[in-house]
This record gives structure tokens, sequence and C-alpha cells, in this order.
């Protein structure tokens, strides 16, 4: 974790020195360059399980408003809105100095974003066609669930969650929970350890 703060990625941590960096992801044909910086999730690279995660949505029949739940620097949510130019983004994230690089992102990208600070869906309204997560890990299982179960409050009838995780992080036991929840849980994907869950709002 180290002194950059990696730890608390998922909190206010603009105390933390700005170290801003441009790195470079290529998908699908797109070159995506994001600004990242201390404090965040992957500063470094964009991770394996956001790039699982966009290849498995890819496939996946999107609808119209889309939510990027923890969105981090902006990687899933800028990546979606150039595979999906159609649908409505909105991001959200807990940290602000996230929020601020997806803002940035989605600016040096030419997509169109709503981007907010929101602790889960605390700041969200909208009731949306797919929420897609790569969620916090390191900030447990109680915040994790949460996440999963607004989610549910916040889709529309036949909506869906995409959810990213390894199986050695739990991917088997928020699979249970997320079929408790919605009645259904498939996994759409394996790669490497990481586990894409999908679930369907069927009322």
């Amino acid at each position: 974790m180290g002194g950059d703060g990696m730890s608390h990625y998922f909190t206010d941590n603009r105390q933390l020195p700005q170290n801003r960096k441009e790195i470079s992801f290529r998908f699908s044909g797109f070159i995506i360059p994001l600004i990242t910086d201390n404090g965040v999730f992957c500063k470094g690279e964009v991770d394996f399980g956001s790039y699982v995660l966009l290849k498995t949505i890819k496939e996946e029949p999107l609808g119209d408003h889309v939510l990027d739940l923890g969105c981090g620097y902006g990687v899933i949510g800028v990546t979606v809105k150039k595979l999906f130019p159609d649908a409505e983004m909105l991001m959200v994230d807990v940290n602000p100095r996230a929020v601020e690089l997806a803002v940035l992102n989605a600016q040096k990208n030419s997509v169109e974003a709503e981007v907010r600070v929101s602790d889960i869906f605390e700041n969200v309204t909208e009731t949306l066609s797919d929420i897609l997560t790569n969620p916090p890990i390191r900030a447990g299982k109680k915040v994790i669930y949460a996440m999963f179960e607004q989610a549910y409050d916040h889709l529309r009838p036949q909506g869906h969650l995409y959810v990213v995780i390894r199986k050695q992080q739990g991917a088997l036991s928020a699979k249970a929970k997320i079929e408790e929840l919605f009645g259904n849980c498939e996994v759409i994907n394996k790669e490497k350890g990481y586990y894409i869950l999908k679930s369907t709002k069927t009322d």
C-alpha cells in the first residue's frame, strides 16, 4: 500500500500530496489517455479486473443510462462511453480527488459524462439501465454489500448489475449475496481468477 494512500482510495484523501501523471490505455481500437494521481486505485496502470469487465461489457447489450459505481479516475465510464456513445453515462465515487480526475479524463477523451461525488448512491436519484462496478475490496464486505443492495433499488425493471471481483477476494460469496437480492446472478466470464457477475432486476 505504501505511502501513496492506496489503502484510502475509497475515502476523501485530498490531503495527500498531488503527483499527477498520464497513462495510456489501449482497448478495442481506442487509445485512451488517463490522468492519475496519488490516492486513487491503480494509479500506475489500468487494473486487470477493470480490463476483464470492459472486455465482457463490450459484448453485452447495454441500455441507455449507465452508472460507473466507484469510478475512480474514470477508466470504466470513459471506455464504456467510447464503446456505447449513445448511452448516457454517470460516474460516481466517494473520493473527491478521483472524481476530479474522472472529470478531466472524460474531457480529455471528448466524452460526455456526468461525474459526482457520492457515498455509494447518496447523490444518485436516477433510475438506471445498467450499473457497472469494480468494487473497493479494501473497504470491506459491509460497504460492498451495501453497493449491491442499493444498486437493486436504482435499477429499472430488466436493468442489469455487472460486478468484477476476484475469486480469492470473495467472488463466490458476492455471487451468493447478489443472488439473494436479485433472485439471480450468473458468472458470464472468468479470466485469471477474476469473475464477472451479472444480475437482472426481474420485476
